[in-house]
């Protein structure tokens, strides 16, 4: 592919090109050409968007001006929202007042506040103490069977049905009832308990202050009645918390970085990191170490506990304190800055104190430290950082851990101690609470202390904290509760924990009522024809039976007749089915959990079943919808490959380069334990050659991952141009980044690094320029320190142009020690081949060109590194037009970017790199057997675009002879046209859908496969009611489906889509708590644990480590457990059916009056112990196949994927096979007692009817039994 049809020129960008005049949507191929194609749709979308924004300023510009509300309003500070247009928002907005009285419209008639919010105490169990018996008892008669069972058993107690001992009657039913209701409890009960964790865990919140938005008696009526937990006293958590505290009191001493005054404030604290104490100071936020802290305040007593004290005063510090009284108050500073007024009047009660996260209210005010967890949704007043920065890592909401940066509102990044709260005084106009995790909007509005003037600033996503999200390094955190409990966007994605019931428990409902129908049928039969024989006067029942009828009218009798032939026949709708499988299920369970080959070492754990009553939908899965990050992936990067003037540098194999090998069959494929053998070798030889060449303190052996002996062997000789070439590229790396330097034990490892990024490819290549020998030391104010093989070079920070989904790429530009001015880029291949000097040689292009779509082709992530060097009065020119820009208040962003542009350009290259996202082990190989099973995997991430289909090709879900279509669009009209033009091309190739192609259950190895790859906002127009039918055509024809930039409700929406559309059954797989809606919509829902729990596992049906566990689960024991359901449904109504059905042909011989044919204890054992246990181990332990056949030929799940093993013609089939027998075990008895003598061996007579009946019993208990036996593999 030559270079200029790989990057066309923007210009050629056009609207429409993605469709050709046939109304065919373009495919791609290979992952290079996949991953061209889709930076191309960015950035075509992109212009869109920025021609729309266009559009609407210029009609904007033409309307008239509106007055503005508040004249005093700064302009830097008017800003409340984003200039995007948003959905409206349902629900009214909520103002949060800190430390100013509500306004009268908010207030009732006792001055109490009229809004009332949601407490932080969260719930993901379904039931409470008190609810669990009605609810339980509510959704267990949702089952048409048990009301049925329980109007029996109330008939039965009127002895004028004829009933024999309706007490044991009842017997079955009450079991199934605790049965069940146990089940559910237990499960309930490992919900409730997670619950209770997460809501007694610790917080620090400001006490002894006054929260204006809370009542001042909050208790709910029935707790004001009982006189409990009144307001103001110390619960028994809290009490205990404190207690087991207050042993290790330390102080905590709030101090802004980079400014001289401190700020000091105390309490009982357990926690080993504290702002400066421990055993090692923690890293400053904004890349400074405590070391350059210390280094500039000159004096280490504020390490002391508490500083400023006597020594002989030191010694008592740390004696268990129970009261919080005997601490210092904070020190206060002493200006007016932003919502601080320093002349307010205070009685300086407010002290910092420890409680439960569930005693949060909206409106408090939090303290959190590093390594801390959110507690609540909470907007950020506050930071250790100068710059009031902070960081956050989000595994448990979207299992990914590189840290995202968040900041204080300018406002009231000034406040570091109570005093400065109290003397504060704002209002926080916040939208209501909604699912969108990546949008918030408020303003901050207060009075400025020294003109009087109202003032007011924007708040956005930037400045809010999320619910379960973990604080890294930063020292300490104020903040403002905005959202608790079930208003929190955590939970508000999530939703309500679902009653799930399994596929076949709903067919079972409907066979329930057939053999209902079949029941009244003949209860009907029995009953006219017995009123009709007792209105007969020719019978000898008329002459020698008066007075046995029940009433004098035959209707009523009749009507007797027909309840007693219910509670005879009831047998035909068989409770006990219902009890056997629930023992069978809770067996199936229990082997689910006991198989090691789904043990996980790392987290000591097997497969733990959550929900036992799902086990046979394990079998029957038809599409599976996975999360990407940390489930199919590690979230760890790392540097394979690279390229440097031309010369490929790294031996490492990825895995999609191993699955290609061995889907091929090539014979060179090596085996992995061979490979880490060879690699090791090489690794071993490149490390001893850089050792000789220079001493690199900071090396890595361990997470050395770059293998190429070549590169050791081009850097030792410095002869060559190509060494210069080398030591260009990588100080590139080690200088052009956002990461944070980071020395855990600076006393005992005074040289081990470890780095912090925004994500984990910018970690990935410093940590690898690290380990080549050109380690990123740390940045210290404006400077960035290096080493270059050895030596220390320093780099001045100028200025930073961040990365962002438009631009592509990020820049550094740094003043180098010999004075030049440098800007460093790097970014997506096409974005920087876009920006290259005219004179760079076309031969390096196109060989570069090569070497990158050969790493992108292997399943790696490539990025372009390029530079220039700036004249003085350039860069100076530039620096006035990027400041302009950045004080722009209409179309900022696009004029920074406009600005950026000038700058960027001109560019020479250096080379190109290769990152590996590393996928858990095992998932290739697990896809590729979940597709011969016949199962569709789509991937729903949150992820950019490239991301998702670099993954899609390194896990084999994307292959390089797929047809893949991209759709991007911004609106629902271009939306519909690219679908209908995707379908358009599957039927030009294919043809149209035919009752073959649309069957149940792919096979793998079709003549031509097609896979779909679209972004959240076209995702959104997909959604659409007018759109979606298309949509799901379209999806449910393709091999793969990937849906990038997607929000958790759009998850659960993809899902429900193809659930209720295809009526196919589903299974979602996530490790994060974004995952939850769509694994709570999912007919099965798995989750991934995590070394500190996983918000996933806890709401999955069934949880365990890792994803290649899927494949055992599903193909093994989903495939047996459905198989063992269906013939134990199949067998029980065939068993039931000769057992009924013989003592109905019994019914013309006794006049119809529901006389029984069977002795009573033949009636109560018959299910309960002549019959069960051969169904229950049916049910148990039958297998047509063992496990290993199961996994080698995965083709045989398509069974369960299509029914097959559970289906209405062999439910009638099994009825009217049990009609037969019933017929054989009665007549032939029979016609044995009508046409033989009745005489036993020894000459008495066995005429009775106790005889006959015994006989016809004993053979429907062998019959039903052998056929089980039959049935059995």
């Amino acid at each position: 592919m030559s270079f200029f049809k790989r990057h066309p020129p923007p210009s050629d960008i056009d609207e429409n090109d993605t469709i050709d005049p046939q109304l065919r949507l373009r495919t791609v191929r290979t992952a290079a050409s996949t991953i061209s194609e889709s930076i191309r749709s960015e950035i075509k979308a992109h212009k869109r968007r920025r021609a729309t924004q266009k559009r609407s300023l210029f009609s904007r510009k033409n309307a008239k001006k509106p007055k503005t509300s508040e004249p005093g309003a700064s302009t830097a500070q008017s800003e409340e929202a984003p200039s995007t247009p948003q959905s409206r928002i349902s629900g009214a907005r909520r103002n949060i007042y800190v430390n100013q009285p509500l306004s009268a419209m908010e207030v009732d008639q006792h001055g109490e506040p009229l809004a009332r919010y949601a407490r932080n105490k969260v719930r993901t169990s379904r039931y409470t103490l008190f609810t669990f018996l009605p609810k339980n008892l509510f959704e267990q008669f949702h089952r048409i069977a048990n009301i049925y069972f329980l109007a029996l058993v109330i008939f039965q107690f009127f002895s004028v049905f004829g009933a024999a001992s309706p007490e044991t009657a009842a017997l079955p039913l009450l079991f199934i009832l605790v049965v069940t209701a146990v089940k559910d409890g237990v499960e309930d009960y490992r919900r409730a308990k997670l619950d209770e964790e997460v809501n007694t865990s610790a917080v620090t919140r400001l006490g002894q202050w006054r929260n204006v938005n809370q009542a001042l008696d909050p208790r709910p009526w029935y707790q004001r009645l009982l006189h409990i937990n009144a307001p103001g006293k110390i619960t028994r958590g809290v009490q205990k918390l404190r207690e087991k505290e207050a042993g290790e009191g330390k102080q905590i001493i709030l101090r802004k970085g980079g400014e001289d005054r401190v700020s000091m404030s105390t309490t009982d604290m357990n926690d080993s990191i504290t702002a400066f104490g421990g055993s090692h100071p923690p890293t400053g936020a904004g890349g400074r170490q405590l070391d350059d802290i210390e280094s500039s305040i000159g004096s280490v007593e504020l390490h002391t506990y508490p500083p400023g004290l006597p020594e002989n005063e030191l010694e008592g510090w740390g004696q268990p304190s129970m009261s919080l009284s005997n601490y210092a108050q904070s020190s206060p500073s002493r200006s007016s800055l932003g919502v601080v007024d320093w002349s307010r009047r205070i009685n300086g009660t407010a002290r910092w104190e420890r409680t439960l996260w569930k005693k949060l209210d909206v409106g408090d005010i939090v303290l959190l430290r590093d390594n801390e967890q959110v507690p609540a949704d909470i907007v950020v007043l506050s930071t250790s950082d100068a710059d009031g920065l902070c960081y956050l890592e989000t595994k448990n909401l979207d299992g990914e851990t590189n840290l995202k940066v968040r900041k204080a509102i300018q406002a009231t990044a000034s406040l570091t101690s109570e005093e400065d709260i109290e003397k504060s005084s704002f209002v926080l106009d916040s939208e209501p609470p909604h699912q969108n995790l990546y949008v918030y909007n408020g303003v901050l509005r207060y009075t400025d202390a020294t003109t009087r003037e109202p003032r007011r600033e924007g708040v956005t996503i930037n400045e809010l904290l999320l619910r379960g999200c973990t604080v890294r390094n930063t020292a300490w955190i104020i903040g403002l509760v905005v959202f608790t409990g079930q208003d929190t966007k955590i939970y508000l994605n999530g939703g309500q924990t679902p009653s799930k019931q399994s596929k076949i428990a709903k067919e079972t409902n409907f066979n329930v009522i057939v053999n209902f129908l079949f029941l009244v049928i003949i209860c009907s039969i029995s009953a006219t024809i017995n009123g009709v024989m007792d209105g007969l006067t020719t019978t000898s029942t008329y002459v020698y039976e008066q007075g046995v009828l029940p009433t004098s009218s035959n209707v009523l009798n009749a009507l007797v007749t027909f309840v007693s032939c219910l509670i005879a026949f009831q047998n035909i709708v068989p409770v006990s089915l219902f009890i056997s499988i629930e023992i069978v299920k809770t067996i199936q369970a229990y082997f689910i959990a006991q198989d090691l080959d789904m043990y996980y070492k790392p987290f000591d754990s097997t497969c733990v079943p959550k929900n036992w009553g799902i086990s046979d939908d394990l079998g029957q899965i038809e599409y599976v919808f996975s999360d990407k990050t940390g489930t199919l992936t590690q979230n760890v990067m790392e540097f394979q490959k690279c390229s440097v003037r031309g010369v490929i540098y790294g031996e490492g194999v990825t895995e999609a380069q191993r699955g290609a090998a061995t889907r091929e069959g090539r014979a060179d494929t090596v085996a992995p334990e061979e490979l880490t053998e060879k690699l090791a070798l090489l690794k071993d030889t490149m490390v001893a050659k850089l050792t000789k060449l220079f001493k690199n303190r900071y090396m890595q052996v361990d997470k050395l991952t770059l293998v190429s002996p070549k590169l050791a062997e081009d850097l030792a000789d410095r002869s060559t141009e190509q060494y210069s070439h080398i030591v260009a590229f990588f100080r590139a790396l080690a200088v052009c980044h956002s990461v944070l330097a980071d020395k855990p034990e600076p006393q005992e490892q005074p040289y081990h690094l470890e780095y912090k990024a925004e994500s984990p490819d910018e970690a990935a290549l410093v940590g690898a320029a690290r380990d080549v020998g050109f380690p990123f030391v740390g940045k210290h104010k404006d400077t960035i320190d290096i080493e270059v093989l050895g030596q220390p070079e320093r780099f001045t920070h100028i200025k930073t142009l961040e990365f962002t989904s438009a631009r592509k790429r990020m820049s550094v530009i740094v003043r180098a020690s010999d004075g030049r001015i440098i800007l460093y880029c790097k970014g997506a291949d096409s974005v920087i081949y876009e920006r290259l000097a005219a004179d760079v040689d076309p031969a390096l292009k196109e060989k570069t060109t090569k070497d990158m779509d050969f790493f992108a082709n292997g399943g790696l992530r490539t990025l372009c590194i390029g530079y220039r060097v700036l004249a003085e009065d350039e860069f100076f020119g530039w620096l006035r037009t990027y400041e302009a820009a950045q004080s722009t208040v209409d179309n900022r962003d696009e004029a920074i970017e406009s600005a950026a542009a000038e700058v960027e350009h001109s560019l020479q290259i250096l080379g190109a790199t290769a990152l590996e996202d590393k996928l858990q082990e095992g998932v290739p190989e697990a896809i590729e057997m979940l597709h011969r099973a016949g199962i569709k995997l789509w991937i729903l991430t949150g992820d950019k675009l490239q991301t998702a289909i670099e993954i899609g090709f390194s896990c084999n879900l994307l292959k390089q002879d797929m047809e893949i279509m991209i759709l991007s669009s911004d609106s629902p009209e271009g939306t519909l046209a690219q679908i209908e033009a995707g379908l358009n091309k599957i039927a030009s190739i294919l043809g149209p859908p035919t009752s073959k192609t649309i069957e149940r259950g792919f096979v793998s190895g079709a003549q031509v496969s097609f896979a779909v790859v679209i972004d959240g906002d076209t995702l959104r127009h997909a959604l659409t009611p007018d759109i979606k039918p298309l949509f799901l055509n379209l999806g449910t024809q393709c091999e793969t489906v990937v849906c990038c930039r997607v929000s958790p409700a759009q998850k659960a929406l993809t899902v429900k889509l193809v659930k209720e559309g295809r009526k196919a059954m589903t299974l979602a797989i996530g490790d994060g708590a974004n995952d939850v809606a769509m694994i709570q919509e999912a007919n099965v829902g798995c989750g991934l644990l995590g070394h500190e729990g996983s918000q996933a596992a806890m709401s999955a049906d069934y949880a365990f480590g890792q994803f290649r566990f899927l494949t055992k689960l599903l193909l093994v024991h989903g495939r047996w457990s459905y198989q063992r359901i269906a013939d134990m449904h199949s067998n029980f109504f065939y068993k039931n059916v000769i057992w009924t059905l013989a003592m109905f042909w019994f019914m013309p011989f006794c006049y119809f009056d529901a006389t029984y044919l069977y002795d009573y204890s033949f009636i109560l054992f018959y299910n309960l112990l002549f019959t069960s246990l051969p169904v229950i181990v049916l049910g148990s332990f039958d297998q047509d196949i063992n496990a290993k056949a199961a996994l080698a030929f995965p083709q045989l799940y398509v069974r369960g994927i299509r029914g097959l093993e559970y289906t209405r013609t062999k439910f009638w089939f099994y009825m009217l096979d049990g009609l037969y027998q019933s017929a054989v075990v009665f007549f032939i008895p029979y016609l044995v007692w009508q046409l033989g003598l009745a005489v036993a061996s020894n000459g008495k007579g066995v005429d009775s009817l106790a005889d006959f009946g015994t006989t016809v019993a004993v053979a429907a208990i062998f019959a039903a039994n052998t056929y089980v036996g039959l049935n059995t593999h």
